[in-house]
């Protein structure tokens, strides 16, 4: 099945991927088409290239920097931006603390944090996971308890993302010890330079420094940093989940990876097994895309197409089957044990192939484990 683009959509791509391969710096295109990890100076300087131009948060309400697009419009934009090697706009500003803040913070709150929110002017880090809470985060155990004007935090907080470069954290706290575990829970937003905020490494298999631990000790937080109503945050979380599991499934990077790969191989698409098992990938990138244009077009009013655990689930898988193809054809080469480009004549995507693969195990584990996303799909799409 193909799609054909309407004379005006087909305009709209071109607009799109001329912006993003002339106005983004070839730098950091290079860095994201080589799957190397980018520098923060890197990741602001693009999304500020973006906002500039109206390209940052396009799903926005368009008074706070939104653009009243059509579904298609939104899938032509993120699809063509990762073709061009341009970094995603950061997720947890742009697909989860803004959505959450324009659709449920207050006048005051959308007043000071979507502007610079859109423009990367404030860093945000995702304050969710905690050890014994992961897929099960109704079991966090970090509290808030109400002391005048202020929250009192303490907890912990893991495998936060960037939460080395953030500025602010978004937070589920428990504010109601007594209440069932999702009706007890709250939407906090944190200074990370507060006092008793303290941010700790966590060396991924890869060697890379991608996640934290973050921990608060008597954190206190003014009241009206409170997003929406108090124990209402679980809803909000159900929100911003939705909008994280739509992103979480890289169509367009998961195609031009494979696309690589194709390049790789040369003459070993000759052989018939390979043949078939870059088909077999193609077939199913296509499926999923035609979903994930479903899926979006269905969710609306904070309340996501349940469908969205689909695209979690196989996005997710596809990553990772994709990754799998690049190693095996890289070959030996790619588990040399120290080796770099500096220091070995084998090419550079060799090196990189195999920490690529071990960094991506991490895909069907966040934004709520594949396990736990088959479950919802039995629920609430199969009735089981």
């Amino acid at each position: 099945m193909r799609l054909e683009l309407s004379p005006e959509d087909a305009a709209f791509r071109e607009e799109m991927r001329t912006f993003f391969t002339t106005e983004v710096p070839q730098e950091i295109r290079d860095t994201v088409a080589a799957r190397q990890e980018l520098t923060k100076e890197q990741f602001v300087q693009s999304q500020r290239i973006l906002n500039q131009h109206g390209l940052a948060v396009p799903h926005w309400p368009v008074e706070w920097g939104g653009r009243d697009w059509t579904t298609l419009q939104r899938h032509i934009w993120h699809e063509e931006m990762q073709r061009a090697c341009v970094p995603i706009p950061l997720a947890f500003n742009a697909s989860m603390v803004g959505p959450v803040i324009a659709a449920f913070g207050s006048q005051e709150q959308k007043e000071r944090f979507l502007a610079p929110t859109a423009n990367l002017d404030i860093w945000w880090s995702q304050g969710f996971s905690e050890p014994d809470a992961g897929s099960d985060l109704a079991s966090l155990r970090t509290t808030a308890v109400r002391d005048g004007d202020e929250f009192v935090v303490n907890g912990q907080k893991t495998w936060t993302t960037f939460g080395q470069y953030g500025d602010w954290i978004f937070t589920l706290v428990r504010t109601d010890p007594e209440a069932k575990k999702q009706r007890g829970i709250s939407f906090l937003l944190i200074d990370m330079t507060t006092p008793g905020v303290t941010v700790r490494p966590i060396e991924l298999i890869d060697g890379g420094h991608e996640v934290n631990e973050v921990w608060f000790e008597d954190v206190r937080v003014p009241a009206e940093n409170l997003v929406g109503e108090l124990n209402h945050g679980w809803d909000y979380a159900k929100f911003l989940l939705g909008n994280e599991r739509v992103g979480v499934a890289p169509v367009g990077q998961t195609k031009r990876v494979l696309a690589q790969a194709k390049q790789y191989a040369g003459p070993l698409l000759d052989d018939p097994l390979v043949a078939a098992r870059v088909a077999e990938l193609e077939n199913e990138l296509l499926a999923l895309e035609l979903t994930a244009l479903r899926v979006v077009a269905d969710s609306s009013d904070g309340k996501p197409h349940p469908a969205s655990s689909v695209l979690k689930l196989k996005g997710s898988e596809l990553q990772q089957a994709v990754s799998e193809l690049v190693v095996d054809l890289a070959g030996p080469g790619s588990l040399a044990s120290g080796a770099t480009p500096a220091t070995s004549d084998l090419d550079p995507w060799v090196h990189r192939a195999t920490p690529a693969y071990l960094n991506l195990r991490k895909a069907s584990i966040y934004g709520g484990s594949n396990e736990i996303q088959r479950q919802i799909i039995a629920k609430t799409i199969l009735g089981l």
